[in-house]
């Protein structure tokens, strides 16, 4: 079958498009014929020579399709389900945090490919009122978005949000679920197309994230900056959060170092709180969050499986509003 594989132990970092061997659902496991597969800013860092310990590997994160083959202990009513996989392994509750965060597609085989093998665990039908580019681009970016403003940033209708470089999955969900409870949500790009989108998702104020942040936002008035960023946009926080405010931190696209200025922390009691992915139960209630408000993924572009490439490359360009699917088999 087709794959894109990515070997880290060949010091190349671009991932293969070639035929792997077939596979075959253990006891507890399912086979899927995926469908569509979403791309996330991981996948990148996965290929950037981050993890040279890891062996060869199938890459992507998101992912739906249909059931083909059930292994042992599984009904066979299972076969031709509809199904979105759960990329997060083995990490049940939210605070029952594992030491470490194993995920679908890095070290474990991932959804760009004809098929997967995944445990039942990892896998929940297909909401109906989602097409299927929704559903495959759909985990990663809302489970992270979901968990990052409601389990850790505990937001609450009023409160007020900052998204600084939206325009990517995470950033396009956090804004529309933060409206959806009422929160009041400032969004910031670099890109004029990027800030009309968000203010036609509803986007309450949208700066350039090169201006003075603090002459277009009263000082200390919000309440949770979701932070994918770091260092290049790290220091304007400051002059603009609230006092017992929190920095909800869950990238780094800027550099992973930043000077941490700590009376800023101290004196007004501000929170740094770090988050990644979610735990199974947040992926649950995420989709029902999703479902309730009628929230769908969007998505950009969609690329067939054999342009990985150029899809990959469009992904490292940042000019794009939602998420880039792949699509895998008609």
């Amino acid at each position: 079958m087709k794959a894109v594989v990515y070997d880290a132990s060949n010091g190349k970092n671009t991932p293969n498009y070639q035929d792997i061997p077939d596979i075959h659902p253990k006891q507890n496991e399912v086979k899927i014929k995926l469908k569509v597969a979403g791309l996330n800013r991981r996948d990148l860092f996965l290929i950037g020579g981050s993890h040279k310990e890891y062996k060869s590997f199938v890459l992507g994160s998101d992912g739906a399709g249909i059931i083909t083959e059930v292994g042992k202990n599984l009904d066979e009513k299972l076969i031709n389900q509809k199904v979105i996989i759960n990329p997060t392994l083995n990490w049940e509750k939210p605070n029952e945090i594992p030491m470490v965060l194993n995920i679908v597609g890095g070290p474990t085989n991932g959804t760009l490919a004809e098929y997967i093998v995944i445990s039942y665990k990892n896998i929940v039908k297909k909401p109906d009122f989602l097409n299927w580019n929704e559903a495959g681009t759909l985990s990663l970016s809302a489970m992270t978005a979901y968990r990052a403003l409601f389990t850790r940033g505990n937001l609450q209708s009023g409160q007020t949000v900052l998204i600084p470089g939206i325009g990517g999955g995470v950033g396009t969900f956090a804004l529309r679920f933060a409206k959806a409870i009422g929160a009041k949500v400032i969004a910031t790009s670099r890109n004029k197309k990027t800030l009309e989108k968000a203010l036609s998702l509803g986007a309450d104020k949208v700066l350039n994230s090169n201006d003075y942040w603090s002459k277009e936002i009263k000082l200390n008035t919000v309440d949770i900056i979701l932070d994918s960023i770091g260092p290049a946009t790290f220091a304007k926080y400051f002059d603009i959060i609230k006092p017992n405010g929190k920095i909800i931190s869950f990238g780094a696209t800027s550099g992973g170092c930043i000077d941490l200025p700590l009376r800023n922390i101290f004196f007004p009691q501000i929170s740094l709180v770090g988050t990644s992915m979610a735990s199974t139960q947040e992926f649950n209630q995420m989709l029902d969050f999703i479902e309730r408000y009628n929230i769908k993924p969007i998505v950009d572009k969609i690329y067939n499986l054999d342009n990985i490439y150029e899809a990959l490359e469009d992904l490292r360009s940042g000019i794009r509003f939602g998420k880039i699917g792949i699509s895998i088999s008609n």
